[in-house]
């Protein structure tokens, strides 16, 4: 069952898992691998240039891009299925991402109407159906979604324990949905006051965080508090 928190609560979270990196080392963390990720593949959307990501002089890049921020988010660990392979099983996956249709890009927490719920399900679909990802977890396609289209949380072993919901399906993003009509507006202005920084630069960009990845945030910390 989705845990209750208050508004103090929500912000609290929001600013503990920020806590710990100071504005110099923001670049080189762990967390910026997200940014990373996001930044790279929201500028082709922003572009209308998305049937780029996985035309041959580029594709490589995108396996790349897409890799390394699972890596640095665990997904490369383990008895991972992904450990074993190269970034060129990830090329499937980035035909999926780049043929999907704006709208698609554009859904977030607060329209998580049925339509766009089951939407994000499908994608869900079209990954395990490829052979070589019928193995993936719904923390893998979760955080594919994440760093790629912000659409949805990583249902990760903390996400999940503070959220208390496991499986990537109807019920949970409805739950997602619920949580942030209750919260809308302490979670909007977190979200309006965080934005992705530059590789390059190493500062701030003026794209910011979706609602989701805020979500994230969230119960994310919360979980950590309930432990691993």
């Amino acid at each position: 069952m989705m845990k209750l928190l208050t508004a103090q609560q929500i912000g609290s979270n929001v600013e503990e898992f920020r806590e710990g990196v100071t504005p110099w080392e923001r670049d080189a963390s762990r967390d910026a691998s997200f940014d990373y990720c996001f930044n790279y593949f929201q500028r082709f959307r922003e572009e209308g240039r998305l049937n780029e990501l996985k035309a041959p002089g580029q594709v490589q890049e995108s396996c790349i891009q897409l890799g390394f921020y699972l890596a640095s988010w665990g997904m490369y660990r383990g008895r991972a299925y992904l450990l074993q392979k190269s970034a060129k099983i990830l090329e499937q996956i980035i035909g999926l991402i780049a043929d999907q249709p704006p709208s698609f890009w554009e859904i977030d927490v607060r329209s998580y109407s049925p339509e766009n719920i089951q939407r994000l399900l499908d994608f869900k679909r079209e990954i395990v159906s490829l052979r070589e990802h019928k193995g993936a977890s719904d923390t893998l396609v979760t955080k594919i979604m994440l760093g790629v289209f912000g659409n949805v949380p990583a249902f990760d072993t903390y996400f999940s324990k503070g959220f208390g919901y496991r499986k990537f399906e109807k019920v949970s993003l409805e739950r997602v949905a619920d949580f942030y009509r209750d919260n809308t507006q302490i979670i909007d202005e977190y979200r309006s006051v965080t934005r992705t920084i530059d590789f390059n630069t190493g500062q701030e960009t003026p794209r910011l965080y979706t609602r989701a990845k805020i979500v994230d945030m969230v119960f994310f910390t919360e979980g950590e508090k309930v432990g691993g």
